[in-house]
């Protein structure tokens, strides 16, 4: 393999050592900064690390997410985690087991073609040689780079990899204790931060006599805008907090007076424009017939099953921070930059979270933690946001506003494909070098300000990811407005803008099929090429026994999705049927995934049902309201979500391909099923609702237009 081709986390982090170590009799220790974050990716790893070793799984110990001793491999994000970690990890060990016994061979002054491995002992001819693993270890120059050559194992050979593995994490999931808010140091003290009462509030006056006199304080800290507490005991940090809210007064903004719907005000934001096209436009043709629609979705938040955590200790300079962030490293640099400390002086550990996934908190609580932990050296400090924290200040997905216009033929075919997208950023994570991007830093004195966040296509491109549909068409033309003045945070959530251009994309596919006469999975099928793509919608097909009825507004219905994540990884098509009374119930889901070689089905079919899941929550009921000054969405009750007794009964079947490289699969579900959703209640109703979430009053209100 040539260094081109090699996985970026590999050519970041090219040395064996920085994968794998054999100092411990009978272990190997696998690294990875890929962290836990509910899709099993130490299980994955394992699998991997045990079929490319020959070892059982009993003897790998897979280290993740602790920048003192694993590589830099960026963020867990992006569907990445087994494509490029999993990939680089596999590479790396693949490359371990051909030094170890290339080595031994040398050692046993042989032939390297008599020398193989099972289990850790090297066997010479088919039998023991009197070597293992680690004796030969002692020998072998760990700091030579990872080529890519060395051949893997056949899956068929393994006797974990393409299973489903029980996941390693659980055990201490069930016992309890698994999670960072869980840990307890001793020494420990108990820290709350308190926040503004709107964005761009100021702090004109603090009044902490009272909370000076509460028990179990130990330091009270301001600056600037941050004002933090340290106490003995949690409830006591609680107390304290509810104290230093009532000695303050803020100074803050007029509220905005514009009240149109997000459809409505983001087209008229400023913007940064950027564009890409592609094949020639179907111009002066008058057999062409041109539709267009707009299609929106709101603000929707991460709401973790739990508020964001952190612990942190500063102790002679240096900083610990336990975190369950998807990026130690990043965060390290982050912390490092915001505290003025060098990078080499700032160790981060992951340590996991409950419902944690995209930019949520858990960055920002980490520098909480840490700005409280300068002030009591050596002392461990933990910070636990509340939920009405979590909801109002965590960053958001951004509201966007799609805009497609299309072509088709007198045959009935897509001509012509024109996307317009409105949408604030979804990358704005901490960076290690550049902007902090972390909310306490634009609170302390002096400020750290961030430089205006936008994207551009087609780099990054968090809102126009999957807005290139993966059909078959003459031309197409993306168009980005990135909007940089939201008057809130926004950052990258599960798909970033891939769940709202899904939508948007197969939303309109069925809309153009309803104007060429056609079946909605004929007409896809009829636009692909692609025999991958083709495969998942006529297994889903299959098992959902499609049958596509004309008639329509009889309330029940069923309706198809389909994406490849990224256009790059999964592929996935999703069929939902729906009933339509006074409100949307899903009642069940089929769906279909080709995601290459399959490490876990049991993980990726989790990660599949999890992803059809949340994303019928986020379509039917997610939105955070914005009054214009500040988020109002502070509790579950002004932030519904789907509920046990709504969730439908979902089917999964996986399209294994054993000799394909392994495909992304942790955001690939989201997009095709709000689409399916959506298309499903469209013909249910024999009317379109294009703005989420498709709620009861968004339906009378387009019943009654329809009427």
């Amino acid at each position: 393999m040539t260094p081109a081709t090699l996985p970026w986390s590999i050519h970041e982090n090219p040395l064996l050592s920085q994968w794998l170590d054999f100092s411990e009799p009978g272990i190997a220790r696998v690294f990875s900064a890929k962290v836990e974050i509910g899709q099993g990716i130490v299980t994955a790893i394992a699998q991997i690390a045990s079929t490319e070793l020959r070892l059982p799984m009993s003897k790998v110990v897979v280290v993740s997410g602790d920048t003192r001793s694993c590589p830099d491999e960026s963020y867990t994000a992006g569907s990445m985690s087994i494509e490029v970690g999993g990939t680089s990890v596999r590479m790396a060990c693949a490359e371990a087991r051909h030094a170890l016994v290339e080595r031994a061979a040398r050692m046993l002054k042989v032939d390297e073609s008599r020398a193989t491995a099972y289990g850790g002992l090297i066997l010479l001819d088919g039998a023991p040689s009197g070597l293992d693993y680690w004796q030969v270890a002692r020998e072998v120059d760990w700091q030579r780079p990872v080529t890519g050559t060395a051949p893997f194992a056949a899956p068929a050979d393994s006797s974990v990899l393409g299973k489903s593995v029980a996941r390693l994490d659980l055990p201490a999931k069930v016992a309890g204790a698994a999670f960072i808010h869980d840990l307890e140091l001793p020494n420990m003290l108990h820290g709350r931060v308190m926040r503004p009462p709107s964005n761009g509030a100021r702090l004109e006056s603090l009044d902490t006599s009272a909370v000076e006199r509460m028990p179990g304080v130990v330091k009270i800290w301001r600056s600037g805008d941050f004002v933090g507490v340290c106490c003995d005991r949690e409830y006591q940090a609680v107390k304290a907090l509810e104290a230093i809210r009532a000695g303050a007064r803020w100074v803050e903004s007029e509220v905005s007076a514009d009240t149109r719907s997000w459809r409505e005000l983001l087209p008229t934001l400023r913007s940064i424009d950027s564009e890409n096209e592609t094949g020639e436009r179907a111009a002066g043709n008058a057999d062409v017939r041109r539709l267009s629609a707009t299609y929106s979705r709101p603000p929707i938040a991460h709401a973790s099953m739990a508020p964001s955590c952190a612990v942190a200790v500063y102790d002679d300079g240096r900083l610990t921070v336990w975190t369950h962030s998807q990026g130690v490293f990043p965060l390290r640099g982050a912390l490092a930059n915001a505290l003025g400390l060098d990078q080499s002086r700032v160790v981060v550990i992951h340590t996991q979270g409950a419902g944690v996934y995209g930019h949520n908190a858990a960055d920002d609580v980490a520098l909480d933690a840490a700005l409280l932990a300068r002030q009591v050296p050596s002392r461990p400090v933990r910070i636990q946001w509340s939920r009405e924290d979590e909801l109002a200040w965590s960053p958001l997905g951004s509201p966007m506003v799609v805009k497609i216009d299309g072509g088709l033929s007198a045959a009935g075919d897509i001509v012509d494909w024109n996307s317009e997208i409105w949408s604030g950023p979804h990358g704005q994570r901490p960076r290690a070098r550049g902007p902090v991007n972390l909310l306490a830093a634009a609170h302390v004195d002096p400020p750290i300000p961030s430089p205006e966040a936008y994207e551009v296509l087609p780099g990054f491109a968090g809102g126009a990811r999957n807005s290139e549909p993966a059909y078959d068409l003459p031309h197409r033309k993306i168009v980005l407005h990135s909007l940089p003045g939201l008057p809130f945070r926004t950052s990258a959530l599960r798909t970033l803008g891939g769940y709202a251009n899904v939508f948007a994309a197969e939303s309109f596919m069925d809309e153009l099929a309803d104007a060429a006469g056609a079946d909605p999975v004929e007409f896809r099928l009829r636009h692909l090429s692609d025999p991958r793509a083709r495969r998942v919608i006529e297994t889903a097909v299959r098992l959902s026994h499609w049958q596509f009825d004309a008639a329509r507004g009889k309330g029940r219905a069923a309706g198809i999705g389909f994406a490849r994540y990224k256009n790059t990884a999964a592929y996935v098509a999703v069929i939902a049927k729906v009933e339509v009374d006074q409100d949307v119930r899903v009642a069940s889901v089929v769906g279909a995934v080709d995601a290459g070689l399959v490490i876990n089905p049991d993980g990726v079919i989790n990660q599949i049902e999890g992803g059809i899941v949340q994303s019928i929550s986020w379509t039917l009921k997610e939105q955070v309201i914005f009054d214009g000054r500040r988020v109002t969405t502070r509790t579950w009750e002004d932030y519904p979500t789907l509920r046990f007794a709504e969730v439908p009964e979902v089917e999964i079947e996986l399209i294994d391909r054993p000799d394909c490289p392994p495909l992304g699969v942790g955001e690939a579900a989201q997009g095709p099923a709000a689409a399916a959703v959506a298309n499903a209640v469209a013909r249910a109703l024999d009317f379109r609702i294009r703005d989420l979430p498709i709620t009861r009053e968004r339906i009378v209100a387009a019943s009654s237009r329809s009427s």
